[in-house]
């Protein structure tokens, strides 16, 4: 009997921010060998590790995700490292950025190639992209390279990835298509009373203040024009938190100098049930449009500020989506066009329940593997990039061979509550660093 099928299995996920460690913890359950297509996957131990930095989540921003895991720890990597070497897992997922993750790869390859002796096994090691893939296809995919299955969360970019990796020499065998883990939700299939329109902002898209401001003046005047309907403006996180990307200029503060209608809103809460009740999502270049369009809401993606690649647009040239305020105001609604949706893992004929199961395959197959894995072998080594990757690692306290560099955290000391207290009073003020001073300095700047 495999052993996959024998034991209830231990998962670990490494996470940098609220967004990746949902899209980790839930992407674990979905293909980990078990309940298919679980996204509470009973059949495993869900351990959650927060990897100590300017994006980690909040207890409200967990909370929100809504995801839950057996255990939570805030670590620093090389705090990880040591509990990778003392923990027997089966499955890791690394939920981080590029440069995260290949650290991770580096340090874990040196701690499983010194590890116990009486474990000669080591975990299957899997990530991936949280969501569109619109930015440094090249950088971020060869940062990636090295873990045993690099997720695609679409038929388009697995094609993209492996051209890529094939075009370095890198192995390519490793991208596996999947889907967004957490598509999901009832199909829309007639308008709410009220008629409820939703933008999904971003952190970091668009960033002048410009520009943001011009999008929620047209928000607001939406709201203006039709006060039969509700207006909502998603926001993702509230001042003073972080999440995948930084946010130095949030909506809310921009709002306190309208004076909007009664029936426009500022809404927080899980993006699924806001799109419960929404009959139109609006949004520059947002996830939420995947999530949306596969429950078959009208979705749009904003073209006023033009078709960028920067803001991320560009990624929906073909959908069928792009459209501007005016023509929204106007009563336009968008027609998706189905083939494009289909190219990028958005199941809407019923195929999502499938998604997972070829990566589930793969998983179970690699536990099963006589004799265990080999060990990691990433694109970037000493040799392919000397001037590129002991900077990656050092950010991470290790050294170019992947073992902690001298005064380093120590892993097996957790900080006292004085220097607790410390780190979130600097966590604070980086972010007050973010939010009030870099702007106010960018001002100066251009004067």
């Amino acid at each position: 009997m495999p052993v996959s099928a024998t034991k209830t299995l231990r998962v670990a996920v490494l996470a940098d921010s609220d967004t990746r460690w949902k899209w980790g913890a839930l992407t674990a359950n979905r293909i980990a060998p078990g309940n298919p297509g679980n996204p509470e996957n009973p059949d495993i131990r869900l351990d959650g590790y927060l990897l100590r930095g300017r994006a980690t989540p909040t207890a409200r921003q967990l909370e929100e995700v809504g995801v839950r895991a057996d255990a939570l720890h805030e670590v620093t990597a090389v705090q990880f490292l040591h509990a990778m070497r003392e923990e027997p897992y089966d499955v890791l997922v690394l939920a981080l950025v590029g440069g995260g993750v290949q650290a991770m790869l580096h340090g874990l390859g040196r701690v499983w190639q010194d590890g116990p002796a009486g474990r000669p096994k080591r975990p299957v090691v899997v990530t991936g992209y949280v969501g569109v893939v619109y930015e440094k296809l090249a950088d971020g995919l060869l940062l990636r390279h090295g873990a045993d299955l690099v997720l695609a969360n679409s038929r388009q970019d697995a094609d993209r990835f492996r051209t890529v990796y094939e075009g370095v020499g890198a192995d390519a065998g490793s991208v596996t298509e999947v889907a967004l883990p957490f598509l999901g939700g009832a199909a829309h299939t007639g308008e709410h009373d009220p008629y409820t329109v939703v933008f999904a902002a971003q952190p970091s898209v668009p960033e002048s203040r410009k520009d943001r401001t011009y999008l929620l003046n047209r928000l607001i005047e939406h709201a203006r024009r039709h006060p039969e309907r509700e207006v909502l403006l998603k926001l993702r996180s509230k001042p003073g938190e972080h999440t995948t990307h930084i946010e130095e200029l949030p909506y809310q503060k921009l709002a306190q100098r309208f004076d909007p209608p009664a029936n426009f809103r500022l809404v927080y809460g899980h993006m699924g049930e806001v799109l419960d009740r929404t009959d139109l999502l609006v949004t520059i270049s947002s996830t939420a449009a995947l999530e949306s369009l596969h429950r078959r809401i009208p979705t749009v993606v904003l073209t006023d500020l033009g078709v960028r690649e920067a803001l991320g647009n560009h990624h929906f040239v073909g959908s069928g989506c792009l459209a501007s305020w005016d023509q929204l105001d106007a009563g336009h609604r968008p027609v998706p066009d189905e083939e494009w949706v289909s190219r990028q893992g958005v199941a809407t004929g019923g195929s999502y329940a499938t998604a997972f199961d070829a990566a589930r395959a793969r998983v179970a197959g690699l536990l099963d593997r006589p004799g265990g894995l080999p060990p990691l072998a990433p694109y970037y080594t000493p040799v392919t990039a000397p001037g590129y990757l002991p900077g990656l690692l050092a950010r991470h306290h290790l050294g170019p061979d992947g073992t902690p560099l001298p005064g380093a955290p120590a892993a097996d000391k957790e900080p006292g509550p004085v220097r607790q207290i410390v780190r979130r009073a600097a966590r604070g003020a980086y972010r007050h660093g973010v939010q009030r001073v870099a702007p106010v300095i960018r001002r100066m700047g251009e004067l």
